[in-house]
């Protein structure tokens, strides 16, 4: 075993559903790196990472270290790392031989798209934030809705979804969003599902992990999903078969 995963534990049938973790088990699984997934009460991210040694990624909104999965560790090289670019520039060094997350030196250019996708995210945080907590373990419950409305700045998490028509419009803000990302993928011409045409790369990752969070909290059968299915000329149906075949959990 080269790699030992660590990812947030759930009550979902897949287990896995958060977007951080996803883009990595993505990447482990396209570069056909071998690992175990360890998984982890999100209540006790910070005293996994600490044992680790590994270092908090953020703050919290009052300043103290916020300690988040993905982490690797590297049992050939005894590296432990956290945060899902950091740990895909990793990869890509520690197994060059591998097919890679940044073809043809994107890099640089791949880099900010995280946060290019998040710009166009805004609304989808105050819908899907509070609507993750049912798929959420029974000892996690408490302590992501503490954090959560620490987050939003609010006393209770049942203060941030907006309700009744603010919902559909922030929902048509979300679809909007997704569509502005759409765009994106259409300027390769038609020359393959992925942003850079005919071959996944880290970017498609980022995507990929997002739409297959908002899957496991809202279910395949919800209307949430059905309508994100049905938008932008089906390619994120296109997109999801295409990378399907790296999404096994194990």
């Amino acid at each position: 075993m080269t790699i030992i995963f660590y990812d947030i534990d759930s009550a979902s049938p897949d287990r896995a559903f958060s977007p951080s973790t996803w883009r990595i088990r993505l990447a482990l699984n396209y570069k056909a790196i071998p690992y175990r997934t360890v998984w982890v009460e999100m209540c006790d991210i910070e005293s996994v990472s600490v044992k680790l040694g590994v270092l908090p990624t953020t703050k919290k909104p009052d300043g103290s270290p916020w300690y988040t999965l993905p982490v690797i560790q590297d049992t050939n090289t005894g590296v432990c790392l956290a945060d899902s670019l950091p740990i895909a520039e990793y990869l890509e060094k520690a197994f060059p031989d591998t097919p890679s997350l940044f073809p043809h030196n994107t890099n640089s250019l791949q880099a900010p798209f995280f946060q290019a996708c998040v710009s166009n995210f805004g609304p989808l945080w105050k819908l899907i934030i509070p609507a993750t907590v049912p798929i959420l373990n029974n000892a996690s419950v408490d302590y992501f809705r503490v954090t959560r409305a620490n987050m939003f700045g609010v006393k209770s998490l049942d203060d941030v979804a907006p309700q009744g028509d603010a919902a559909e419009k922030e929902w048509d803000k979300v679809l909007q969003g997704w569509s502005k990302i759409g765009t994106w993928y259409a300027k390769n011409g038609g020359q393959g599902t992925f942003i850079l045409g005919e071959t996944p790369s880290w970017a498609d990752m980022v995507v990929v992990a997002f739409l297959l969070w908002m899957k496991a909290v809202w279910g395949s059968d919800s209307e949430e999903w059905k309508a994100m299915l049905s938008r932008d000329e089906g390619l994120w149906i296109m997109l999801l078969e295409a990378m399907s075949k790296y999404t096994a959990i194990v």
